[in-house]
Order: C-alpha cells, then sequence, then structure tokens
C-alpha cells in the first residue's frame, strides 16, 4: 500500500501542477505571431505593453496590494501614451488615410480606462479585475484588428 499512497500523491502533485498552469494561463496575455505588424519598433511596443499587463495581473493575482497596483497602472499608462504617440507619428509620417480613425480608437480606450481608473479610487477591489480584463481584451483585439490594417500600407512606404 506504501507504493499505492506514493504513486496517488506523485499523481496529485502532477495533476495540481497542470491545473495551476491552466489557471494562470487563462490570466495572463502572451505574444502570437499573428499579432506581428512587421514593424519592429511597434512589434516590441506591443510585447512591452503585453508585458506590463501581465506585471498588473501578477500584481492583483498575487495581492501584491495597492501600491504595487497603482505603480504598475502608472507604468502602463505612461508606456501606453509613449506606443500611441510613436505609432501615431509613424502612421502621420507616411500619410496613412485612415490615421484619424485609428486614433479616435486610442483616445476612446483613453476615456475607458479613465473612467475604470476613477471607479479604481472609489472601489479597488471590484474594478482591478475589470480593468485587468478589458486591457488584455483591448489590446489583443486592437493589435489582430486595427494594427494589422495598416501593416502592408506602411510596408509598402518601407517602414519595417
Amino acid at each position: 500500500i506504501g507504493h499505492t499512497v506514493f504513486w496517488i500523491g506523485i499523481a496529485i502533485l502532477i495533476a495540481l501542477s497542470f491545473a495551476h498552469k491552466w489557471l494562470t494561463a487563462r490570466h495572463f496575455v502572451s505574444w502570437k505571431d499573428d499579432m506581428s505588424v512587421g514593424i519592429e519598433v511597434i512589434d516590441s511596443d506591443h510585447k512591452k505593453l503585453l508585458g506590463l499587463i501581465n506585471d498588473l495581473q501578477r500584481a492583483v493575482d498575487y495581492h501584491m496590494g495597492e501600491s504595487y497596483e497603482r505603480k504598475a497602472l502608472k507604468e502602463l499608462v505612461d508606456y501606453t501614451k509613449y506606443h500611441f504617440a510613436r505609432e501615431e507619428g509613424i502612421m502621420k509620417d507616411n500619410d496613412y488615410a485612415d490615421f484619424d480613425a485609428h486614433k479616435a480608437e486610442h483616445e476612446e480606450m483613453f476615456e475607458k480606462v479613465g473612467a475604470f481608473l476613477a471607479a479604481y479610487d472609489k472601489d479597488r477591489g471590484s474594478t482591478i479585475d475589470k480593468l485587468c480584463d478589458f486591457l488584455k481584451a483591448w489590446l489583443v483585439s486592437h493589435i489582430r484588428g486595427t494594427d494589422q490594417k495598416y501593416a502592408s500600407y506602411l510596408h509598402e512606404r518601407g517602414v519595417h
């Protein structure tokens, strides 16, 4: 019976490991090749943004505290502003026809984030998970959708 208990224990540990991986994978976003727009600086920015979102998610999941959450949020918001300015600059410099619509999506996203941040100040607990979910879904959708639309145009203009 000692052998059976040992093997049952091993099986439980393995199952727990897989369960933990599956559960945490659902909370974090990762770079996929189909997200690439083929412009090195933009892809690099997108990867950094995904990492910053994951930092925020980690702060939430591991209860690192409000000060760490706020630090992660500030870094994410600041880098997002930087990225949007860079991306919009590249589009504008290359006379991208849908520039205004693309910029409007960025502005709309920041309006929503602003609303989340105001709600976070009032009720941190119920807001932070919703904010993380929104950021993950919005960024992946934006990269795979709107950002992909400018890629071929900018490639034709020599931007890589």
